[in-house]
């Protein structure tokens, strides 16, 4: 038996969760629902305009949330990733270690630099737009991967977001030979439109041959692919993965388990922050096929969690909010 369910590698961020308004995208000149990248004078240029409207500061980034989700339902995991010695790193290193979650952070003993940090953007309709500073999180490499904890999981989980940075994806594709030298399957998520509109080519590179699992929305879906509609995005899709999910929003989601699509069926809520949704489904979604759940179960799961993650601010549940997923699948 594996210690890890999951060891999941990716850019380590402190969410700053603001309420803006429509014209604030306008007047800044920042595309509204996608994740962009800045540089640190920028993001602080934004973050000067926004300070009184901050929600909530806590440990984010795409595969982060993903392992959060995976341990708020009892499942065990491994984060792999670069913070500072800093406020922002040490408020990383601390999530991570009241989560229960085992990573390669020392405490004692974080880089020199800044953390990275993501000013997510929530507007009135609930969607999300993310202007990120990836700070020392730029040099993530090979160096932070520990093989043992790869070795040790069953499943390596990757975030779309490292092909950005040369060295990330150089760890992205190490991790990914120590896996399937070890029998560990591989799991991917593409992010963010953004990363396979802007980084396709590294996308396909880190996809390579295939991934065992690979977690998408519809809309990423057809840019890796270069196609429209969902008959033609599940078809490329199973051409490089041998299991997948697509997600579609309020729509709910399209689960393929290698041999049979199960359509996963949406829980109405009311959209407060769509921030973390599909981190939250993934990470869902994995503790359930690691803890006896077929696809279908598990994408169940991951959809009742995902709508609760968007009812509230942050990417993040409490154990009353698990509860409540629990009892309503449940009945």
């Amino acid at each position: 038996m594996k210690k890890y369910d999951v060891c999941a590698i990716g850019n380590a961020l402190v969410d700053y969760e603001i309420e803006v308004e429509d014209q604030f995208f306008s007047e800044n000149e920042v595309e509204k629902g996608l994740m962009t990248l800045v540089d640190e004078e920028r993001q602080g240029t934004l973050l000067s305009k926004v300070a009184g409207n901050i929600k909530k500061k806590q440990g984010g980034g795409s595969a982060a949330n993903t392992i959060f989700g995976l341990a708020e339902f009892g499942g065990k995991g491994y984060y792999t990733c670069k913070v500072a010695n800093d406020e922002d790193g040490r408020l990383y290193t601390n999530d991570l270690s009241e989560a229960g979650i085992d990573t390669n952070l020392d405490a004692q003993n974080l880089y020199q630099g800044t953390t990275g940090k993501c000013l997510v953007m929530v507007t009135p309709d609930a969607e999300r737009t993310m202007n990120t500073y990836l700070g020392i999180t730029t040099d993530f490499s090979v160096n932070e991967l520990n093989a043992e904890a790869i070795k040790n999981s069953n499943y390596l989980f990757m975030e779309g977001f490292l092909v950005s940075s040369p060295t990330g994806l150089e760890a992205m594709k190490e991790a990914k030979r120590i896996a399937a030298e070890n029998g560990v399957k591989v799991a991917l998520t593409f992010s963010d439109p953004s990363m396979v509109k802007y980084f396709n080519d590294q996308m396909k590179e880190i996809v390579g041959e295939g991934v065992d699992l690979l977690f998408c929305n519809i809309e990423e879906a057809e840019l890796f692919a270069g196609v429209e509609g969902m008959e033609a995005a599940k078809d490329a899709i199973g051409k490089v993965a041998k299991e997948f999910v697509i997600t579609k929003g309020k729509d709910g989601a399209l689960a393929f388990d290698g041999t049979a699509y199960h359509e996963i069926q949406p829980f109405p809520t009311k959209a407060v922050d769509a921030t973390g949704a599909g981190d939250m489904f993934a990470g869902a979604f994995l503790y359930g096929i690691n803890h006896g759940q077929n696809h279908a179960q598990a994408g169940k799961l991951a959809s009742a969690a995902s709508s609760a993650v968007v009812s509230k601010y942050g990417p993040r549940l409490n154990q009353n909010h698990v509860k409540e997923v629990l009892s309503l699948l449940n009945k």
